[in-house]
């Protein structure tokens, strides 16, 4: 199964990217303006090759980590009450029953239409890790988005110290100058892309949100504003320890 999930289009394209943004940091930009031999160059070569290294290992966490699922036979403890409370018991467990994948639904799980299961604390299936996103891996992945973001902006600074201490007068580097225009609106876009997703996430995770929980709250909340309530989301204990939840978890 995780053989199948790493032999996949988009997992290789994000190989690619990474080796490609790599090669053109290190081995062309570093290696003309500073050079690999000298100490500065040298540093900043070895900053990038270990950013380079914790993305890919944060990748492969994310890939290979099952994102939590629920046990086929699993059913929620059941408390001993009067015969008047089984039936409004037992109505609430079908309300949590999946009819997709025949299994109880806890709180904050939700059905993914590409794992074909029900995913604990769901919060989106990504096909750049071709994986869901759940309880077991949110963490790896908010860890992999903050590493994504830092290494691409380590990149597209050393690109734009690159292009200041080139010498652009001289002719015919014309070709030069497409290659680092091209090469910097490349990262530049890979940087604000990481950016923003790893911003979205922060909000999400400073309010204890997935995804899916935030349409499901916009709606809840427009709803409460149409009958003059406000809108709490349940799971929200405090920012702090919202943070907590997620980076101290196992």
């Amino acid at each position: 199964m995780k053989l199948k999930r790493i032999l996949s289009i988009p997992i290789f394209s994000v190989i690619f990217v990474v080796g490609f943004v790599y090669y053109i940091t290190v081995f062309i930009f570093i290696e003309d303006c500073y050079g690999l031999s000298s100490p500065e160059g040298s540093w900043k070569a070895m900053i990038f090759t270990l950013l380079g290294a914790l993305f890919s290992f944060s990748f492969c966490v994310c890939v290979l980590t099952d994102p939590g699922g629920v046990p086929s036979q699993f059913l929620p403890d059941m408390e001993e009450n009067p015969v008047s409370d089984q039936e409004n018991k037992t109505t609430a467990v079908q309300q949590r029953h999946c009819d997709k994948c025949s299994t109880y639904k806890p709180p904050r799980a939700h059905h993914c239409r590409v794992c074909r299961r029900c995913v604990l604390r769901m919060d989106h299936h990504c096909v750049w890790i071709n994986n869901c996103v759940g309880l077991r891996n949110y963490k790896a992945f908010v860890v992999l988005v903050v590493y994504a973001t830092i290494t691409c902006a380590y990149s597209l600074i050393t690109i734009l110290c690159c292009a200041l201490r080139k010498d652009w007068d001289f002719s015919g580097r014309m070709p030069l100058k497409i290659f680092y225009i091209t090469s910097g609106m490349m990262v530049l876009g890979l940087t604000l892309t990481m950016g923003t997703l790893l911003s979205w996430h922060i909000y999400l995770m400073a309010r204890n949100m997935t995804t899916i929980e935030y349409y499901d709250a916009k709606r809840a909340a427009w709803l409460a504003r149409k009958s003059g309530l406000s809108y709490h989301h349940p799971f929200d204990v405090g920012t702090f320890k919202n943070f907590t939840l997620v980076f101290l978890s196992l």
